[in-house]
Order: structure tokens, then sequence, then C-alpha cells
């Protein structure tokens, strides 16, 4: 019986539906048009998103460009049967998706202490803001952002929500900055991409964010990389269903994970914490002893560091996380215990819920109560320096 009374399960990959007035009551009023608002649109409009009940979408508007939510974001409570890509409006959602109390009420009923929520409009690590035509303003909105989620969303049960924070990519200089602010406001962790250069932005086999990484690693707050923020998904046929892209996205994580241990990232930055999010374990194994063979071999003129093994600097400085991972689990030993943590992933269509405690108990029946403590809560508090609940 591993989940005991005493284990809090510790989500590190949950995500927020922003209410419609997160930005129009932070904004200036001269970017009441310009700044992110939702406008209702009908077919007769021109709009052609799919069938809905209402006649009417939902949809975000920014600098005059129409955004619509995906319905497979906000599916937690319906049956599969009826999970669509259509963009869902705020009444077809439970209100735990946008309302902080009654995500707590969630969270109760799904046996779950505390969750990390990425964000949604914004993309997981901020870059809808990133090819903004007026930087002015898409910084203001990536703060207006981070002041919602820290003073609202996570100010609504300080003990149930990770305080979490994205940043200005376009600037590195001003990325630091804002990551220097939202510390100081009590983020514990802050969102960045997989990848940086898809994005039209440095690698991490530049200085590039250096000002940044000093940061972060200064106050031992991890970067959380959720898979996907590169912008790009794996490559299959043009015409494969959905499901074949969302059971390859854990590549994505792989590949992150490569990158970033052959960089000169951990070996500069050496106490730096990165949370791969929502990738999966099962992977680390075989990714761990592939990227060490290929050290072994190709490490002398191929200009990377030859003096710490990269599955080391894996042990040191990098967390992944699971859902439903089995076999993931079977190799803990393999990808260190104290570095697996646990994600709910409400209320996207990975989630549990509300079955979540009940789930994890299964998928951890046969790991020792020590062990799974770890996995479910300690890993996680650790990593992100909070815990505010006694012993």
């Amino acid at each position: 019986m591993p989940l005991q009374d005493y284990m809090r399960l510790v989500s590190v990959d949950d995500h927020a539906i922003e209410p419609a007035d997160v930005w129009t009551s932070r904004l200036p009023a001269k970017y009441a048009e310009a700044g992110p608002h939702v406008e209702e649109r009908d077919f007769e409009q021109g709009v052609q998103l799919g069938r809905n009940a209402h006649g009417l979408h939902q949809v975000w508007m920014y600098e005059g460009e129409m955004f619509a939510d995906i319905g497979l974001n906000a599916v937690a409570g319906k049956d599969p049967s009826e999970w669509d890509t259509e963009p869902a409006r705020y009444e077809d959602m439970r209100p735990g998706c946008y309302d902080p109390v009654e995500r707590v009420k969630d969270l109760d009923i799904d046996g779950v202490q505390a969750q990390l929520c990425f964000p949604s409009f914004p993309r997981f690590a901020g870059t809808r803001f990133l090819p903004a035509k007026d930087k002015d303003l898409a910084l203001l909105c990536v703060q207006a952002w981070n002041d919602w989620m820290l003073d609202e969303w996570c100010g609504a049960a300080p003990d149930r929500f990770i305080p979490f924070a994205i940043l200005p990519l376009w600037d590195a200089a001003l990325a630091a900055t804002e990551a220097t602010r939202v510390i100081g406001k009590g983020a514990k962790a802050i969102g960045f991409p997989e990848n940086t250069s898809p994005l039209g932005l440095p690698s991490f086999h530049t200085d590039h964010w250096d000002p940044v990484f000093a940061v972060v690693e200064e106050a031992g707050v991890p970067l959380c990389m959720h898979f996907g923020t590169s912008g790009v998904k794996p490559t299959v046929a043009p015409d494969a269903p959905t499901p074949v892209v969302i059971s390859l996205m854990g590549s994505n994580s792989a590949a992150a994970l490569s990158d970033l241990l052959f960089s000169p990232v951990f070996h500069n930055f050496p106490r730096l914490k990165v949370s791969l999010a929502e990738g999966g374990i099962g992977w680390i194994p075989y990714q761990l002893e592939r990227i060490d063979y290929v050290w072994e071999r190709h490490r002398y003129y191929s200009g990377i560091r030859t003096d710490v093994r990269p599955s080391d600097l894996f042990r040191r400085n990098v967390w992944g996380c699971f859902i439903d991972d089995v076999h993931g689990l079977r190799s803990r030993h393999e990808i260190g215990v104290d570095r697996i943590t646990w994600e709910s992933d409400y209320p996207h269509s990975d989630s549990a819920w509300p079955h979540s405690r009940k789930r994890a108990a299964e998928v951890l029946a046969d790991v020792p109560d020590e062990e799974a403590h770890r996995s479910v809560e300690l890993n996680a508090c650790e990593m992100f320096n909070w815990r505010p609940w006694s012993e």
C-alpha cells in the first residue's frame, strides 16, 4: 500500500484556463483592442471553427488576430466519447478549469494536495507573445499574466498552487529582469521552451541565455520545460490522425534532454534545475545510455565537454515526471528515484481526474513506501523548494 495517508500528491504539470478578464482588467485602457480579450463570433462573420451547440464561439483576440482555444485543453469531467478539438465556451468547461477556488474543490475530489499550473492562452512558456508587433504591449501582457497567476490564482490558496511565471523571451536581459521580479514576488518555478531554436532564438549552445540561467540558478528556481514549447511537433504523415502526434510528444522531451546534456548549460551553471514536464519517464534509461555511448565516442573532436558524463549531469540537474508510466516506474533505479516527479495534467486529456490518487496508487503498487513518497511529493517539493504544510 504505497500511498499512505501522509503522502500528499504534488503535481508538477497542470494547466489554468485564463478567465476573460486577465488582461482587460490589468492593461492600460489604450490597449483595450490590441490586448488579449475574448469575443463572440459566429459563422456569418466567416469564422469556420466547427460546430458548436451555442452557435457562437468564444475566441481570444490579440493584436487583431483570432486564436481559438482547443476543446482538448478543458475536458476534465467529460467522457472521452464527448471530447473534440473544437473551441470550448467557458460554460462548457468545469469551473475548476478557470476559477482557482473551484480548482481547489476539484483537487480535493481528486485527492491531490498541490499543483503547478502552466498557461493556456499565452502557451505553456509564454511564447504567444514572442512574435508580437508591439513589444511594449507584449511585456505588459507577460507581466499581467504573472501578476494574475501569483497574486490571484496562487493567492486564492497559497498551500495548493505552486507559484509559477513566464518570461519575455524576445530579450534575454529583459527576461532576466522579469525573472528577478517574479522571484521577488514568490515564484518557485519559471516556464522556458524545451528548444529555443525553432522559435528563432539562440540555442542552449550559446551564452545568450546566461543572464536568465544566472538568476534562476542563484534563486534555486527550476526552469519548467513542457513538451511542445518549442512550437515543433514530431514529424508524422501529413494525413495522420491527432492521436499519432499525441503518442509521440514525449520525444520532444527526449530531444530537449539530449540538447541540454551536450550543451555547456549545466557545466556553466552546475546548480541550475530543469523539470521536463509531461514527457514521461519510460524513455529516460535508454536515452541516457545512448547519450553516454555517443559521448564516449564523439566527445573529443566535436567540441563538447569531456570532463563530466552526461548521465551524471542528468542526475544532478534534471527531473522527469509521470502520469501513468508503469514501465518508467519499473526502471526508477536506473533513472534515479530522486529524479522522478508526478503530474495530474488537469484539465487536459491525459489527466485521470477525478481518479488521480486511485490511479497513482495502482501504478505505485509495487514501489516501497519511501520511494513512492519521494515520487509523488518529496522530490517535487525539494525541486521547487516549496512545502508550505507541516509534517
